[in-house]
């Protein structure tokens, strides 16, 4: 553990690396931070959170800069969670009360606005939803070969499709579909569609499999297919890191590759909010980054994850503060409508 004087120091130099990207000299805590401590006080303790591994000494200075325990004694000690302006408060307020009609809409507005007050990439992924319940399905005839389907789940995801067909369908085709799908299905979860399901179907309305297969296969694609938001990816290009071809270039992979994200933002959640430093993640394409991340939930039901992706260096108190409030939100807006 650390003395109070090493903490104070410690969070000093967070603060600071945070502020300025610049490695931190002693004389510039004793300069910008009242603590009440010599220069010479402040060289010796910094000394002793280097040699402990909270601290790194780049080569090309004098000054420090916070390690990954560095920055996770700082999230989980010493970080002020109130870092949010009454103006933010405000903004967050007007953006939530717009008029959505799905989920998927409050996500997408709530990853724009974390982005927008953050100035951090933000990234969201909705719920697992093959863990839904259908609340609705529906078929609407497009054309002589062109079928769109609209699920409804308990937790107000939209999902549409469009099928096409070889041969010609019919009104009366789809009307019987309707009524099958709709009996069979509705209160069930959607991965109950599935291949049993595709030989009761055939059996039961007497058609061709080139009408009920393509039906099947188009639902499982769009069930099994996991939605991602990003909001400000151009925002991360401003920051002093990103200067570094490396780190620009594992930055674009890491957007790339949808697989990676989705399994940070499932991952973890004991906490309200989870902040993975670095290496943490066990990704070496995460090294350089924090993720920051919050389980969207209304009545015990999990409406997707919402998450800042951004340098160790990221303002870890606005983040979490902003996070906190727009968690909140979410949650009186999700209520209203339940």
């Amino acid at each position: 553990m650390l003395d109070d004087r090493k903490k104070r120091i410690l969070q000093a130099i967070v603060d600071e690396y945070i502020a300025t990207a610049e490695p931190v000299s002693s004389g510039a805590i004793t300069q910008n931070y009242d603590l009440d401590f010599s220069s010479a006080t402040i060289r010796n303790e910094m000394a002793e959170l280097e040699k402990r591994g909270y601290l790194d000494k780049p080569h090309t200075s004098s000054g420090r800069v916070p390690s990954a325990k560095g920055y996770r004694f700082y999230v989980d000690e010493l970080l002020k969670d109130d870092n949010i302006s009454v103006e933010e408060i405000k903004y967050i307020q007007s953006k939530l009360s717009q008029k959505v009609n799905e989920i998927e809409e409050l996500t997408k507005v709530a990853t724009t606005t974390l982005s927008e007050i953050t100035h951090y990439t933000s990234v969201a992924v909705g719920p697992k939803t093959k863990l839904q319940l259908i609340e609705e399905i529906k078929f609407v005839l497009l054309g002589s070969r062109m079928l769109m389907a609209v699920i409804v789940t308990d937790r107000g995801l939209v999902k549409e499709t469009i099928i096409k067909f070889e041969k010609d369908i019919t009104e009366s085709q789809v009307e019987t579909i309707n009524n099958l799908f709709r009996n069979k299905l509705t209160g069930k979860p959607l991965d109950r569609i599935d291949k049993p399901m595709e030989e009761y179907l055939m059996a039961e309305l007497n058609y061709s499999i080139d009408v009920i297969k393509p039906i099947i296969e188009q639902i499982n694609k769009i069930v099994e297919e996991e939605q991602i938001y990003l909001e400000g990816t151009n925002k991360a290009f401003e920051l002093p890191e990103f200067k570094s071809l490396n780190v620009a270039k594992n930055f674009i992979n890491l957007l790339d590759t949808k697989e990676v994200m989705v399994d940070i933002l499932n991952s973890g959640f004991a906490k309200d909010i989870n902040v993975y430093i670095g290496d943490e993640t066990d990704n070496e394409e995460l090294r350089d980054f924090s993720i920051v991340t919050f389980k969207h939930k209304v009545g015990g039901k999990d409406l997707g994850t919402i998450g800042i992706i951004g340098p160790k260096r990221m303002d870890y108190s606005k983040v979490i503060s902003v996070m906190k409030y727009l968690s909140k939100k979410l949650k009186d807006e999700e209520e209203k409508n339940l």
